[in-house]
């Protein structure tokens, strides 16, 4: 699908077809659409097809009057019909500057995008392209931390449900956290290196406004770093402590069947002596082997209860 937006009275509107200051917002591109941004637009064959790359990773490159900077998007998705469980990742997304036109190109839709061409990202001016590319570089930023929390918050529920029950439903939960957790990572760095490669003006030309704005996206993303590994670290160790408390209640529960199975086995060995054709066998009458089996019983329970071996 591909869109026009341009900023009209420091708002942005929707516009039928390209003009020059305009974005140029494309998500989901058919096969048509990308032979119509070539060959139409005059966009690079090469960035097009590398913005679309769901493996490319976080980098900026120059050709012919055209720069290409790719950063990686979160996405939070929901895993169930039903609203269950939700899964975090990131998908790339190319920017393209071109001498009349910006265009971004993803994969798939990207909330981000589609929250600013609804004109909810306040300072949007689709005519001056380095401040349009670092004001939605900064809601990305900003949209990490956001996302971060929100993994925090899902750790932090699945860890006082499993207090309660171990179930693989809340440890597969922190496992996916994890998983996402190193997808953040991962593109947090490598958007980070983008972006100080931008930060030092070869690539495109910065005005002082744009140093400012390009500044507090870089702590934004130094920020999301940073509380990204603490996360990692938390749930990471709360990963190996659960997998120890499984391992020593599955322990628990073996030591009382353990010690039950004992306690069992002591009738069957008194009356199998009883039950064999063997003369001379001491007191043979019905109630002896009862009494002597729960004497035997009692004092083995005993024994075991003092030791430990029935309490959990």
């Amino acid at each position: 699908m591909i869109r026009y937006f341009k900023t009209v009275d420091n708002h942005i509107a929707s516009i039928d077809a390209p003009e020059k200051g305009c974005w140029v917002s494309v998500e989901a591109p058919t096969s048509q659409e990308v032979d119509f941004l070539i060959e139409q637009l005059g966009a690079d064959p090469g960035f097009v097809r590398s913005s679309l790359d769901e493996e490319e990773t976080s980098r900026v490159e120059l050709e012919e009057n055209q720069t290409l900077i790719i950063v990686d998007v979160p996405v939070a998705e929901k895993q169930d019909a039903d609203g269950g469980s939700v899964i975090y990742y990131t998908i790339p997304m190319g920017f393209i500057i071109c001498a009349e036109y910006l265009l971004t190109i993803s994969l798939r839709e990207a909330p981000i995008i589609q929250e600013v061409g609804a004109g909810l990202v306040k300072n949007v001016r689709t005519q001056y392209k380095t401040n349009f590319l670092l004001t939605v570089l900064l809601r990305i930023a900003t949209r990490y931390i956001q996302y971060l929390k929100q993994i925090d918050k899902i750790s932090y529920v699945t860890e006082k449900q499993l207090h309660q029950s171990m179930r693989n439903k809340e440890l597969i939960q922190l496992l996916s956290l994890e998983k996402s957790l190193v997808y953040f990572s991962t593109a947090l760095k490598s958007t980070e290196t983008t972006l100080e490669k931008i930060f030092r003006g070869r690539i495109i030309k910065l005005y002082e406004e744009d140093q400012e704005l390009l500044e507090d996206v870089l702590i934004e993303i130094k920020q999301a770093i940073e509380t990204c590994n603490i996360y990692s670290g938390i749930l990471s160790g709360t990963m190996d402590a659960f997998a120890s408390v499984i391992s020593n209640n599955l322990n628990i529960v073996m030591k009382v069947l353990t010690s039950i199975t004992i306690v069992m086995a002591i009738p069957n060995i008194v009356f199998s002596f009883y039950g064999m054709n063997v003369v001379d066998l001491p007191i043979p009458y019905v109630w002896f082997p009862i009494v002597i089996t729960l004497l035997i019983c009692g004092g083995a329970a005993y024994l075991l209860n003092a030791k430990g071996y029935f309490k959990p």
